[in-house]
């Protein structure tokens, strides 16, 4: 099957809802889901459609721009250089563990290890976020998971992208992948900043709820496509939108009216973007003999643990003289709250 048919939706949507519920009503699956409204589980046994496109560019989006969209710019500004120490030096050292240990312990090409590498470094903790916001951690906790997520699928994104091009060119020089890196990191928040710009700019117009729903809707898809079709990276797009609409448009440009219904609103796509998304992956993924990847999935598995324990610890110990220190309890949670989720299916989609 090529396309979502209504039915399937409705079925998929059902199925959702009801996991939802059900774990609203039992605290401990909640705890261990965390909140996640995830199932392998379609009644019917219906084949569902897993494409590269549907999960790019339809669910994609949402998660990013809602998760920037709650992040508040005077406490990412605080703690901007913990995260991107953590999403840009860290995405590096466990990419780099990884691509070094499947090429070594499994035989892979240094292509096919690093494209694995990449693609698998962003980190997607929606079911950590919202175990937080059932037990109500520290504040600071919850934003160094999000800021960091987003942050590293901004890195990872990039550095897929880049090593697609030179995968595809291999005669691409330093001064040529120096080139697309700058144009894809800067042209993607380049044109995140503009879209939003522009956008705010009408719904200071406007006091109607609706409208102003629309317009963010505009921002969030509009930047990543526009970007994406210029070859710059979306996730950075959607990220620097959502980021100046939650942060400079709650100042006037949205009105005090429409903030509750824009954040609920928003609260809903990405629960609906992650329940469809995955419910797809359940339902393909159950079709997969697994034996055949029991074996390097397992290595997979490890050599990801290893690599966020050498990012994230070696790197806060860096931050122990400063003011910006992370308490150990956190650097646990930060280890192993880095779940990995739809940007990863997403990429592993395009190749």
């Amino acid at each position: 099957m090529d396309e979502l048919s209504i039915p399937t939706l409705g079925l998929i949507l059902l199925t959702a809802s009801l996991v939802a519920m059900i774990s609203r009503r039992l605290p401990s699956l909640q705890r261990r889901a965390g909140g996640r409204r995830d199932s392998g589980f379609v009644p019917g046994g219906t084949e569902l459609p897993l494409s590269r496109e549907l999960i790019f560019t339809v669910f994609l989006p949402p998660l990013i721009f809602q998760a920037a969209l709650e992040i508040e710019w005077r406490h990412f500004r605080v703690n901007l250089p913990v995260t991107a120490l953590l999403a840009f030096p860290g995405v590096a050292i466990a990419a780099a563990v990884v691509a070094l240990g499947m090429h070594w312990l499994l035989g892979w090409s240094w292509t096919g290890a690093s494209l694995f590498d990449v693609l698998i470094a962003a980190t997607d903790p929606v079911s950590v976020l919202a175990a937080f916001k059932e037990l109500k951690v520290q504040p600071r906790l919850g934003l160094l998971v999000e800021s960091e997520s987003l942050l590293n699928d901004g890195a990872a994104a990039v550095g897929f992208a880049i090593l697609i091009a030179m995968a595809s060119d291999a005669s691409a020089t330093p001064v040529a992948i120096a080139s697309s890196f700058v144009w894809i990191v800067a042209g993607g928040i380049a044109i995140g900043a503009a879209v939003a710009a522009v956008l705010l700019l009408i719904a200071g117009r406007t006091e109607d709820h609706l409208v102003e729903i629309t317009l963010t809707t505009i921002a969030a898809y509009g930047s990543f496509l526009i970007a994406e079709k210029f070859g710059m990276s979306g996730v950075l797009a959607t990220l620097t939108s959502g980021l100046l609409v939650g942060n400079v448009g709650w100042k006037g440009a949205i009105s005090a009216n429409a903030r509750s219904h824009v954040l609920a609103f928003w609260g809903y796509a990405a629960f609906l973007a992650n329940s469809i998304v995955f419910i797809l992956i359940g339902g393909h993924e159950a079709h997969q003999p697994l034996a055949i990847f029991a074996g390097s999935s397992a290595v997979a598995v490890a050599l990801m643990l290893l690599g966020r324990v050498l990012a994230i610890y070696p790197l806060c110990a860096l931050l122990n003289p400063t003011s910006l220190k992370v308490d150990l309890k956190y650097q646990h949670v930060l280890v192993w709250g880095g779940l990995r989720g739809s940007l990863a299916l997403a990429l592993s989609r395009a190749l």
